[in-house]
């Protein structure tokens, strides 16, 4: 399952952050990433999934 939140997490940063931690803080500050920036949303988002 890490595998496909990866992929959501580099082509979609929120899907792959809310496959793993549901509608909580670090949503919507990913959604806020990617808004800012899409890398920055990546980055987020890979290090939430790395880090459960």
């Amino acid at each position: 399952m890490d595998i496909i939140r990866l992929i959501f997490a580099i082509i979609l940063p929120p899907v792959g952050v809310f496959l793993q931690v549901g509608f909580g803080m670090h949503f919507w500050l990913n959604i806020l990433l990617t808004l800012l920036g899409y890398i920055p949303g990546i980055i987020h988002a890979v290090w939430v999934i790395a880090k459960k």
